[in-house]
């Protein structure tokens, strides 16, 4: 526990914040609550081993930053507790509230135990790589990944490092839930990519227009694009695909791939679920999707 004043304000509650969230507990030795709070937060410091970090701030001799932090948040009572991370206060609470509920409150923001003996053990694994201690690295990373699937950095030295190992295949099944992520995150792009065709196309999409200029020019791509989006914005998605593929035959790049990347989208929006089959076999394509993807191909190799 640290008690907060004018001259280690930066160094203990913002500058620490960044790698540790500290919880600044605002008191006054007049303030009954107070008394009542102070040992379940000092209880909680202990009980979370390091997860975060209690300061305590008497309202009564730093009232500088006391009253500063009441009018950010709008509070004019104590015990009054604000959450600092990443050098700023992102939360807070007022009142003495039971140790289950500064547990609710700490656990949106605080790291779980997990998460923080990842980051440890990444952070082992980078001074063993420094030391030339390959294997006690490639251990203490694998146990990273196992302990914290979500963390990222980990896994990317695991992979890392296997690679530079020569263990590829082992590298491919530490890299296949990223392969599943990327999947994941493609599909909500095609979604986003429909919404944006709707906001383009607006409430009464028409290709009236569109089509004026493509006839005047072939290569008014601008307005092929917005024909296509029309069309998605009416769910006419061959017809969509077939203008997107039209830009495509006459500039494969157009727009940072603009084109290209929108005919995937729609790809992956109008692909239904894979049927179940027996084990061992493959399910079959749907025959629009399959006929569709063989057109791209064709033009992009082309």
């Amino acid at each position: 526990m640290i008690d907060i004043t004018l001259d280690n304000f930066q160094t203990e509650l913002v500058e620490a914040s960044m790698t540790t969230p500290v919880l600044l507990d605002i008191w006054a030795e007049w303030c009954g609550p107070c008394k009542q709070l102070g040992p379940v937060l000092e209880k909680l410091e202990v009980e979370y081993g390091g997860r975060f970090i209690l300061a305590k701030l008497d309202a009564d001799k730093v009232p500088q930053i006391s009253s500063q932090l009441s009018q950010m948040f709008g509070v004019r009572s104590i015990p009054f507790c604000v959450l600092f991370s990443g050098g700023q206060p992102v939360d807070g609470f007022v009142g003495a509230l039971p140790a289950a509920q500064v547990r609710e409150f700490l656990d949106k923001h605080v790291p779980g135990a997990d998460e923080l003996e990842a980051q440890q053990e990444e952070e082992a694994a980078q001074e063993a790589l420094a030391e030339g201690d390959t294997d006690g690295a490639l251990e203490r990373l694998q146990h990273a990944v196992a302990t914290d699937p979500a963390n990222d950095d980990a896994r990317f030295d695991y992979v890392k490092l296997l690679l530079q190992l020569g263990r590829t295949d082992d590298a491919k099944v530490a890299f296949a839930p990223v392969i599943d992520r990327r999947a994941l995150v493609q599909r909500f792009d095609a979604l986003q990519r429909w919404m944006d065709a709707i906001d383009a196309a607006g409430d009464a999409p028409d290709t009236a227009a569109f089509d004026a200029k493509i006839a005047a020019s072939k290569r008014d791509f601008e307005a092929r694009f917005g024909r296509a989006q029309a069309l998605m914005a009416r769910q006419q998605w061959t017809e969509a695909m077939d203008e997107l593929l039209e830009i495509l035959m006459r500039d494969k790049a157009w727009n940072e791939d603009l084109a290209r990347k929108t005919y995937i989208a729609v790809l992956d929006i109008i692909e239904p679920p894979k049927p179940k089959v027996a084990e061992g076999q493959i399910p079959p394509d749907d025959p629009t999707v399959a006929s569709y993807r063989r057109r791209l191909s064709s033009v992009i190799l082309s």
